[in-house]
């Protein structure tokens, strides 16, 4: 029961985080109020991945709910790792488990972002199945 309360605190922490430092960011120079030219072409990692791994057409995506889905997905893959590797006493263990848990879940849960997109018919090179 400690684990699932831990999973949820780590979730919503991570969440509000995320939102507070990455998102309402993102949402200012994507909507052009932020004005400097060191942030002019910075993107969310997440972002940047979807679109060179993918090919996502940000074209065609609401990029408002993109962010936010990278969010709600890094945040629960966070949560995932921290709930995982309280598992284990050993902090040698925990880093192991923790580092590949981590490459893991970001490799997975972001193919399933873009298999989302892709049914929405939203990838460059015009695959939609």
């Amino acid at each position: 029961m400690e684990e699932l309360i831990l999973f949820f605190m780590t979730f919503v922490l991570v969440l509000i985080i995320y939102q507070i430092f990455f998102i309402g960011p993102a949402k200012r120079r994507k909507s052009g109020k932020k004005k400097n030219k060191k942030n002019v072409d910075r993107e969310l990692f997440e972002v940047k991945y979807l679109e060179d791994r993918y090919k996502l057409d940000l074209e065609k995506i609401n990029y408002n709910q993109l962010i936010q889905l990278c969010a709600i997905t890094s945040s629960f893959d966070i949560a995932i790792v921290v709930g995982v590797i309280c598992l284990f006493n050993n902090i040698f263990i925990q880093l192991l488990v923790g580092f590949v848990l981590a490459i893991l879940l970001i490799i997975i849960s972001y193919h399933l972002v873009y298999l989302f997109y892709r049914r929405k018919g939203m990838i460059k090179d015009g695959s939609s199945k």
